[in-house]
């Protein structure tokens, strides 16, 4: 069973950091767009210079991609704006640069965060970069199935190779979404045929050559940066895992994610996803009040694991739920 935190929580507590500010919002939302594109457009014309001049500017363009994707993320909680028809269609937006269909993924997280950390609950597709198989699940597998349960959760795999797969290809389908859910396959199909359009305009200005090495290397960076944040924030030593009866909202938020301290720029082009287990226990914080929440209830949040950049580049290798010692452990050798 998992631990009680140190201090009692109250909705009232979090409650108080949970209003969203327009102006806030609209002041991140037009920067960070206003600032991809000077990059997008510095990017095509470095190519006149140096192809590397380009693949360098990828890195901040990157890190913006990354950004636009946590304001479509909080958009998904209707979190970033007071209002919820500006929340779609900024979350709307924010999908043409990420190349994510905002209402498609925004049920899919919905399920995320009914059930991070439950181990009567794991396997939904979506959720492979969090879930895990115990320590006792690996053991009892044949040797063959161990093999390809290595193989398939391999940090060079899961972490490296197939971010860019599923943000680029993988998100053109409506996979694991059930053909009821008229809206979510319809922003797939939607946003498939906005991105045509888009990238047939670009291709038709500056050939597909240009394009490639513009949007390419950005959108893999963002995705293999974007995966990692998310991944290492429910998936370390100390991240705590529970069966359904003893599972509570509260306790999986400040023992089953971490409070990740990122460097100064991180945080900014990150919109503060670090501080997850404030987002967990209440998801209508907007980011730009995290920081805040956390500064306002330290005493509160002080059994919160807390990771550095380095804990963080060690947590994948961390892969297996033991419950004999109630900790994360990487595969036997």
């Amino acid at each position: 069973m998992l631990n009680p935190p140190t201090e009692t929580l109250t909705p009232s507590m979090l409650r108080a950091y949970q209003t969203p500010s327009l102006g806030a919002a609209a002041w991140q939302t037009a920067s960070a767009f206003g600032l991809y594109i000077a990059c997008v457009v510095a990017m095509y014309a470095a190519l006149h210079v140096s192809v590397w001049l380009t693949l360098a500017l990828a890195v901040p363009a990157s890190g913006l991609i990354v950004r636009i994707f946590m304001l479509q993320h909080d958009c998904g909680h209707n979190s970033l704006f007071p209002s919820r028809r500006l929340n779609k269609i900024v979350g709307a937006a924010c999908s043409l640069v990420t190349l994510t269909p905002f209402a498609y993924w925004r049920r899919l997280h919905a399920r995320h965060h009914k059930s991070w950390n439950d181990l009567d609950k794991r396997g939904i597709p979506a959720d492979f970069f969090s879930d895990c198989l115990t320590l006792a699940e690996y053991n009892a597998l044949r040797p063959s199935a161990k093999f390809l349960y290595r193989v398939s959760h391999h940090p060079v795999l899961i972490h490296l190779l197939l971010p860019p797969v599923i943000f680029i290809l993988l998100y053109r389908v409506p996979f694991d979404t059930p053909a009821s859910f008229r809206r979510e396959r319809r922003s797939v199909y939607l946003l498939n045929m906005a991105l045509a359009g888009m990238f047939a305009l670009l291709i038709a200005l500056f050939g597909i050559r240009s394009v490639a090495l513009v949007q390419l290397p950005a959108m893999a960076i963002a995705a293999i940066t974007g995966i990692w944040l998310f991944a290492v924030q429910h998936r370390f030593e100390d991240a705590q895992w529970s069966k359904a009866e003893d599972w509570s909202f509260s306790q999986a938020a400040l023992h089953g994610t971490s409070y990740l301290k990122l460097p100064l720029v991180m945080r900014w082009f990150s919109a503060n996803i670090g501080l997850h287990h404030i987002h967990h226990l209440r998801p209508g914080i907007p980011n730009y009040c995290l920081q805040a929440c956390q500064d306002g209830l330290v005493k509160e949040m002080k059994s919160v694991t807390v990771l550095t950049l380095r804990d963080a580049f060690k947590a994948p290798s961390y892969a297996l739920w033991d419950e004999a010692s109630n900790r994360m452990v990487p595969f036997p050798p």
